[in-house]
């Protein structure tokens, strides 16, 4: 399955949550990339948009294979085999730089904004696909502490074996598509996959209000 464009797959992903439309919740749009997602959605459901930000932690040697990923909060969610063979003051460094990195976004984004409170309602993390699942995962241990009644996941595709292991720790995961045999990055499933930018985010935000 292809996609023309994020806003694309985001309209689409939105019907697919159509049974959510009405219900108490929350969208949290994964950024940068699922904010444009996440306002499709946001827009179609009628609920109020917030923001958890997940920064992935990239290998040493290969910055793009992410092997940790952590938010303003909490513990970091890692590939424990890569983690042991990293050398930890590195890595301690690089959960710093990528908890200010958020913080950074937070402030840049939402501006003296409180998060919703999300106790007892419904959360829906979007992202504009799923490759190793660590960022997500890393949203999900967020948001749990926050205690939302209910948790799902919304993404355009996720590699077979990814969804099924969210899928044990969520309510549900909503997949435009599910291949068995993934083709390596999430850009590949989209005709058209920049990069979406700070100001961008800001435009996009700035639209629902």
């Amino acid at each position: 399955m292809h996609f023309k464009d994020r806003t694309d797959a985001g309209r689409q992903l939105a019907q697919a949550l159509i049974p959510y439309q009405g219900k108490e919740g929350i969208i949290y749009p994964l950024p940068r990339g699922g904010i444009v997602l996440g306002v499709e959605i946001a827009k179609v459901l009628h609920m109020p948009l917030d923001m958890i930000i997940p920064r992935k932690i990239g290998h040493p040697y290969n910055p793009e294979y992410a092997i940790c990923a952590v938010t303003e909060h909490g513990e970091p969610v890692c590939n424990e085999q890569e983690l042991a063979r990293a050398d930890q003051e590195w890595f301690e460094q690089q959960v710093k730089i990528e908890r200010l990195e958020a913080r950074r976004r937070r402030e840049l984004y939402l501006g003296e904004r409180k998060p919703l409170d999300i106790k007892d309602k419904t959360a829906i993390l979007v992202d504009d696909g799923i490759a190793t699942g660590l960022t997500m995962r890393a949203a999900l241990q967020d948001v749990r502490q926050r205690k939302p009644s209910h948790i799902v996941i919304a993404v355009p595709v996720s590699p077979l074996d990814t969804a099924k292991q969210l899928g044990k720790e969520v309510d549900e995961v909503v997949a435009l598509d599910i291949p068995e045999f993934y083709l390596g990055a999430v850009g590949a499933y989209y005709d058209d996959f920049p990069q979406v930018t700070d100001s961008e985010v800001m435009k996009l935000l700035q639209s629902l209000q």
